[in-house]
């Protein structure tokens, strides 16, 4: 796990290129802080900052090939390079390290682009071809490892793991676009391609976009994509309790100790019991609560299932007056603008990892909204089984979101001229654009989770707050051949007539007690108002006269009621905590930052 940024162009690069990449570099040095390193050429400069996890004293970035020709900077995992590997090398390729990503360029040298069908983990990657003159940046299948990347006129294009690293190193102004801070208000997050910054962009899950500095091409298009998993007319519980064993045999391969981001529910401990499974080693789990142990604590669960599988247990309260201090660190930290309360107990099972020298922990995140977890997803097929009164195919995004969606209209009744002056639709643009089979209401209700709840919600957050602690997160629910599995056997054999998580827990049946499986869904769930109050009292008063308003994106008379606390009142995610949390985030980007420094 690391962090990657660089800079391509037609034009020969100048000193200006190289230390901006430097500047990057150093942006990023919390991703990676066991190492740096980076490749100059004519056209391109590339820059890594590694956290070493596999071959820790032999595999530093950049990567080349055998001739020098392939130069590879990467961000993740690859959780099949030793099969892989052993499969190159039988093709007559040789290796200069151990790392798993060095798979990755001779995987390209060998197959070309369809290289990516070979590669299975996370992962966010450029790959730089000399004799093609051509620059790949790849992004993993389910969107686990951010990439960003600005292009905006001129012939040279910038990339890095983070947003705030491209704005705050200079490589990108701080120009808010309005359609993207419309979408915010709309959910709790800016959803991909869209970022919250003029021409700044993600590039999107499941994508590769190839840059030739002969021509000036600059084209991207996907690889792959969920919904394409074939029907598969296999035994629904065999084939996916196969396919997690196979998944977790790979998954837990590390050089260094491994931790288990544990609560009580199914996903994690599903997690927990596999990885024990298939790891003989020293195996830790982190869990939150609350002072008090309220009904929603969960710790007591965890450490259960902890002893019962001989883990490490490690346990973390979580602070009232410690969230409120942390609050505006949070903020910067999530790199993109995210209004989730829940966002402290992402970053403190994390923090609590990195103390105890852990530096890769594994997740549950997916579960739900893969295997009909959140009851709203079922609701939301419920309210639309053909959509009989809509055009064909019709799917209604509002009869199937979380309740912290906000209706278009209500938020853009705040905005100031900057918002009103700009936006024509009468609702936010690009929503949410189904990609899938119109007529299975249950996939475009899989496809709606998991573009855009989960994506820019959980995995984002999963992401930048474990790098924030210098620690790997893997999610192996997400492995695309777990996803794949999942949607093949829904597409053969239709599950959402089923209790929520019926076929995963069948599954896992023998491998977690019976009362962990049986045992209902808490679901993180902190004081909500009381941390929404206490929020408010210590810097609501920001919003009332801060930089949204000074940037038209809402009005002084509308930013003066929102600064006074939750509004509307009981909402889990209310539009004045949207309003904080995007106010916190825009001073935080726009902080002066320190040593500018050409040197490495």
């Amino acid at each position: 796990m690391c962090g990657i940024s660089g800079i391509v162009a037609a034009r020969p690069l100048g000193q200006g290129d190289v230390s901006l990449v430097r500047r990057l570099g150093r942006a990023l040095r919390h991703r990676g802080p066991d190492g740096s390193g980076e490749h100059v050429a004519k056209h391109v400069a590339l820059g890594h900052e590694r956290l070493s996890i596999i071959d820790t004293l032999g595999g530093g970035q950049p990567l080349y090939n055998e001739d020098r020709s392939l130069v590879l900077v990467a961000n993740g995992e690859i959780y099949n390079h030793v099969a892989l590997q052993k499969t190159l090398v039988g093709l007559g390729h040789h290796f200069r390290t151990g790392s798993d990503c060095e798979t990755i360029l001779h995987a390209y040298e060998q197959w070309g682009q369809d290289f990516l069908g070979h590669l299975r983990g996370m992962f966010a990657f450029a790959l730089w071809d000399e004799r093609k003159g051509r620059l790949l940046l790849v992004r993993d299948r389910l969107g686990e490892k951010p990439l960003y990347y600005y292009h905006q006129g001129g012939q040279s294009l910038v990339f890095s793991s983070e947003l705030r690293a491209l704005v705050q190193s200079g490589a990108v102004p701080l120009e808010l676009d309005p359609a993207s801070m419309d979408l915010y208000f709309h959910y709790q997050y800016v959803p991909e391609p869209r970022t919250p910054i003029k021409g700044l962009q993600k590039l999107p899950a499941g994508h590769l976009l190839c840059v030739d500095t002969t021509s000036w091409a600059v084209e991207q298009k996907p690889y792959w994509n969920f919904l394409q998993a074939p029907a598969l007319e296999k035994e629904p519980i065999q084939a996916l309790a196969q396919c997690l064993e196979e998944t977790f045999e790979i998954v837990v391969r590390s050089d260094r100790p491994i931790g288990i981001s544990l609560s009580g529910g199914l996903d994690s401990s599903a997690v927990a019991a596999l990885a024990r499974r298939h790891w003989s080693g020293e195996l830790h789990a982190f869990s939150v609560g609350y002072p008090g142990r309220p009904p929603c604590d969960e710790r007591d669960d965890a450490r259960e299932l902890a002893t019962h599988l001989g883990l490490i247990f490690h346990e973390v309260e979580l602070v009232e007056d410690s969230m409120v201090g942390m609050f505006p660190r949070l903020v910067h930290l999530r790199d993109d603008p995210i209004a989730d309360i829940a966002g402290y107990g992402y970053w403190a099972v994390s923090n609590a990892a990195s103390q105890a020298g852990v530096p890769v922990l594994l997740s549950g995140a997916g579960g739900d909204e893969l295997f009909w977890g959140y009851p709203w997803l079922q609701e939301a097929l419920r309210k639309n089984p053909a959509r009989q009164n809509g055009p064909p195919g019709h799917f209604s995004f509002y009869d199937c979101t979380p309740d912290f969606v906000i209706a278009a209209a209500e938020a853009r009744r705040l905005y100031g001229p900057a918002m009103t002056e700009t936006l024509e639709s009468p609702l936010p643009s690009e929503i949410f654009q189904p990609g899938g089979d119109r007529s299975r209401p249950d996939l475009l209700c899989t496809e709606l989770a998991w573009s855009t709840y989960l994506l820019e919600n959980g995995l984002a957050q999963s992401d930048r707050l474990s790098m924030a602690n210098s620690v790997e997160l893997r999610l192996p629910l997400m492995d695309h051949r777990v996803v794949e599995t999942a949607v093949g056997l829904r597409k053969a054999q239709p599950d959402d007539n089923q209790p929520p998580k019926n076929r995963l827990r069948q599954a896992l049946a023998g491998v977690l007690p019976e009362e962990v499986l049986n045992r209902p869904k808490k679901g993180f769930s902190p004081p909500v108002r009381r941390w929404h109050d206490r929020l408010f009292e210590k810097y609501g008063a920001l919003v009332a006269d801060g930089l949204l308003v000074q940037h038209g994106v809402l009005a002084p008379d509308k930013a003066a009621m929102l600064s006074l606390g939750p509004l509307p009142e009981g909402a889990v995610c209310p539009l004045s905590f949207k309003a904080l949390a995007l106010e916190m985030w825009i001073r935080g980007l726009a902080a002066p930052v320190a040593g500018k420094e050409d040197q490495p």
